[in-house]
This record gives structure tokens, C-alpha cells and sequence, in this order.
């Protein structure tokens, strides 16, 4: 894999958690930021479809915002 070195400013604080962090799990803190990285924009990628999933949803079937709690309460006082 290809990598390209850039310069990032963190506080203090937060370099000591990456430390200690990499430390305990015998990586670099470069690789240990890398994943931090990864997973956060897996999880953001993931949320973004699920929003965009309910938004289509939520077109076909005509529902507007305003009516989406009353819809999930309706249905949770339903199971």
C-alpha cells in the first residue's frame, strides 16, 4: 500500500492516550491512528447509507419528518 506522510497537530492529552494505546497493543502510533481513521469513516459511511436508505423509505411511502415519532411510537406500543 501506497503512503503519504502528513503533518497533524494534536494535543498533548490525546498524543499521550495514542501512546499509551499503541503501547498496549504493540503497534506504531501511526498505525494505531490509521485504523482510528478507518473505523471511524467505516461508521460514517455505514450511518450515512442507513440514513439515506430511510430517507427513500420515507419518500416512497409519503411519510414526512414530522410524523416519524409518532409512527415509531405507534408502532413500539404495537409489538
Amino acid at each position: 500500500m501506497q503512503t503519504q506522510t502528513i503533518n497533524l497537530s494534536i494535543p498533548k492529552p490525546l498524543l499521550s492516550m495514542i501512546s499509551r494505546q499503541a503501547k498496549t497493543e504493540a503497534r506504531t502510533k501511526s498505525g494505531l491512528i490509521q485504523e482510528a481513521i478507518r473505523v471511524y469513516l467505516t461508521q460514517k459511511n455505514a450511518w450515512q447509507d442507513l440514513f439515506n436508505y430511510g430517507q427513500s423509505q420515507a419518500k416512497k411511502l409519503k411519510i414526512k419528518a414530522s410524523q416519524v415519532e409518532s409512527i415509531v411510537d405507534a408502532y413500539r406500543r404495537g409489538r
